[in-house]
């Protein structure tokens, strides 16, 4: 499960989950990544409220391409964001370090996954899954409760820009 994971946030650029893309038949990214809860058991950390973002998933599947909440091309553009060499790297090292625990390696992996965090601080993704595979207290010196309160209430998630769901 955590390749399938790191597999997706590498193609779609996320760095957190759970995260949506939105995809239409045609296989287009109508909505690029952003948080996306079902329901707002999670608001304490996302701080963000889920209702508009189900109603406006809930609007696309009914009424498709003309949903307000399909993006046009230039903003999906402005909202869209490249891969770096840093990111490329970033994935290179996370690969390594799961193929290396995976061979039983596990803390050979370690300077891997902590290379892939350095080269990209803000995935969560990076950390949450090698915390998961070894001792994060004693290999990293944290844990996600440590981290999620170092933020002193800053969301770890972008806020959502939604349009107004319509009446």
């Amino acid at each position: 499960m955590i390749d399938v994971e790191h597999r997706v946030a590498t193609l779609y650029d996320m760095v957190n989950v759970p995260t949506a893309v939105w995809i239409d038949e045609a296989g287009r990214i109508v909505r690029p990544p952003e948080v996306a809860f079902v329901d707002n058991r999670w608001i304490e950390y996302t701080k963000t409220d889920m209702t508009r973002y189900v109603a406006g998933l809930r609007d696309w599947v009914a009424r498709g391409a003309e949903s307000a909440f399909v993006l046009g091309k230039g903003e999906l553009r402005r909202r869209l964001s490249l891969p770096t060499a840093a990111h490329a790297l970033a994935a290179a090292n996370f690969r390594l370090g799961q193929y290396l625990h995976a061979q039983g390696h596990w803390e050979d992996a370690i300077g891997y996954f902590k290379r892939a965090q350095a080269l990209r601080p803000e995935s969560w993704s990076y950390k949450r899954q090698a915390w998961a595979l070894s001792d994060a207290e004693q290999y990293y010196g944290t844990n996600f409760k440590k981290e999620v309160e170092a933020l002193a209430g800053t969301p770890y998630y972008a806020p959502l820009d939604l349009p107004p769901v319509p009446g």
